[in-house]
């Protein structure tokens, strides 16, 4: 092998060693990147649910204080009262297919 043949060798496996950190370097950041993103998605996961029971809290304190005797808006409460009623009565015709 000649000198030229010799550094070309040295260069290549210089810029080898160099490629394979970098590689090294990615992957890394890839793990802590995936990591970070399943953390996000449990926080998601977390807060999704958490948005549901308390739309379900709201809709009830909604009902309940539509129903509440002490108010005055009658017909309000007759319309979600109704509302409800044709609700279940869906229900029950599903159940009846």
């Amino acid at each position: 092998m000649t000198n030229q043949d010799k550094e070309l060798v040295k260069s290549f496996e210089a810029k080898l060693r160099h490629l394979l950190f970098l590689y090294e370097k990615v992957k890394k950041e890839n793990i802590k990147l995936q990591e970070l993103l399943e953390d996000e998605k449990k926080k998601t996961l977390e807060l999704e649910n958490k948005y549901r029971s308390l739309h379900g809290d709201y809709t009830h304190l909604k009902t309940a204080l539509i129903i509440n005797p002490n108010r005055k808006d009658i017909k309000d409460t007759k319309d979600r009262l109704s509302k409800l009623v044709r609700e279940v009565d869906k229900c029950i015709a599903l159940l009846n297919i």
